[in-house]
């Protein structure tokens, strides 16, 4: 990596080359002429700042967000010997590692078993979706709106604390859009995640809606409008006591420079990507059963290659919106058809890709939902939210392969062994990032919060 005063060097080169000026992008942006929304989503700080971060500078994290709670029985924590109302209809097979087993429903994770682990102990006390997410993204409950984040997420915390890791690209990236719990509260609109907008599970080729101007705007009319854009300035300048505006000022010459920057258009081009590493991932159709059931499963594996690309070019956070694992109707049918030999293709091929390229010592891979499911079976053949104990898989970084971290009871209804909170899995990916957990900021009403309120790194894992 570059040292800070090269990259230091590199900005300035960058603005003294502009060919137009940012400034006037933004406040043309601002004014609606531009079909920018990064305007007001990047951060501010000196491109170098980063650098304030140690040895764990060049690390990043793919959050593989399994929204509607996948069925820890299911999948990472099967119970063989369980009546059948509890096992469910699937069966166990032992994985690389021994001692280790899965669902059979997981044939290429069992063979990479020993490149990643497992915690099987996770617990919380909040049944609903946008609560559970609220307390998995952010370690905090949700305030009145549990769509909107009071507190935020563990992205927004690290693009406030470390800022970009690459200066030409956002520190904190959602695919294809935001979740509830994955926004930045009140840090700001600055640190809220970049949404790629269009979405690679669709058929077609990838574009990013944010790096598209609106038809007919070039460059040159960005730059003419600054005579005008200047009396605004000093207008604005009179009214905005709270500083947002300028705020939005900064964040909008960061957009400018994603625009106009080949490395930020490369980074986000999913085509280039040869196409057996594509079909690796998969290429799966959505699956639906029936109208009956709402979790049919997008295809979303596409969105999984996309996150270890934008790791690879220096975005600190990726979150992946793997949704909709909310399986109360014809659960098994959906596991079985669509989630769980999609999931089992996309996550070990994204294990592999990450081994190949060298990139699991920088890259922490966090894949896990709000809860899990209802130990037993419910009359329609799937089961219900179940935040009682759940499951998390975890690899790269300091995590050490092959490990199962705590275990629930013989019908995965409660934790027996070594229980662990979602704080300990924000604790392990800000250990792994090098954020302060400790850090304390004001909330809207000025009282000062910390970082996270519990929660140690889960070092079984190391």
């Amino acid at each position: 990596m570059s040292d800070p005063l090269s990259l230091r060097r590199t900005c300035q080169q960058f603005r003294q080359q502009s060919r137009a000026s940012r400034r006037g992008f933004v406040k043309a942006g601002l004014l609606g002429a531009t079909g920018l929304s990064l305007a007001a989503l990047l951060r501010a700080e000196g491109a170098a700042n980063h650098l304030a971060a140690g040895d764990k500078r060049g690390n990043s994290v793919i959050l593989l967000w399994m929204r509607g709670g996948p069925s820890h029985i299911d999948m990472w924590d099967p119970k063989p010997d369980a009546p059948a109302e509890f096992r469910g209809e699937f069966g166990t097979m032992n994985t690389r590692v021994a001692g280790i087993q899965l669902t059979d429903m997981l044939p290429r994770c069992a063979a990479v078993m020993d490149r990643w682990s497992i915690v099987r102990s996770l617990t919380h006390e909040d049944a609903g979706h946008s609560t559970g997410d609220q307390i998995c993204f952010t370690g905090y409950g949700p305030g009145r709106n549990p769509d909107e984040n009071v507190h935020p997420s563990c992205g927004s915390v690290v693009s406030e604390q470390l800022g970009r890791l690459n200066p030409e690209l956002p520190a904190y990236v959602m695919i294809p859009r935001m979740v509830p719990g994955a926004g930045s509260g009140y840090l700001g609109v600055s640190h809220k995640p970049f949404e790629t907008g269009s979405d690679p599970a669709n058929s077609g080729p990838f574009r990013v809606e944010n790096f598209q101007l609106s038809s007919g705007l070039s460059v040159d009319r960005i730059d003419s409008r600054r005579a005008l854009l200047t009396d605004l300035d000093r207008l604005r300048a009179g009214v905005d006591a709270s500083g947002k505006m300028e705020g939005l000022d900064q964040f909008g010459q960061r957009a400018w420079q994603m625009l106009s920057s080949p490395a930020a258009q490369a980074a986000f081009d999913l085509d280039a990507e040869p196409a057996p590493l594509r079909e690796r991932y998969g290429f799966s159709p959505a699956f639906d059963p029936g109208a009956a059931n709402r979790c049919g499963a997008p295809a979303w594996s596409q969105r999984i290659l996309l996150a270890r690309r934008l790791v690879e070019a220096g975005v600190r956070l990726v979150t992946v919106d793997l949704r909709w694992w909310d399986t109360h109707v014809l659960g098994f049918d959906s596991l079985r058809r669509g989630f769980l030999p999609r999931f089992d293709q996309a996550y070990s091929a994204l294990i592999e890709d990450l081994h190949q390229r060298g990139l699991m010592a920088r890259t922490l891979v966090v894949a896990w939902g709000e809860f899990g499911r209802t130990p037993r079976v419910n009359n329609d053949a799937g089961r219900d939210h179940y935040p009682n104990v759940f499951s998390a898989a975890l690899a790269g970084g300091k995590v050490q392969g092959g490990r199962v971290v705590g275990a629930s009871d013989s019908k995965g209804a409660f934790p027996k062994d070594n229980p662990k909170s979602p704080q300990d899995v924000l604790a392990t990916i800000y250990d792994h990032l090098g954020v302060d957990m400790t850090r304390h900021y004001q909330n809207e009403a000025g009282r000062p919060i910390q970082t996270l309120p519990f929660g140690e790194p889960i070092r079984e894992l190391f």
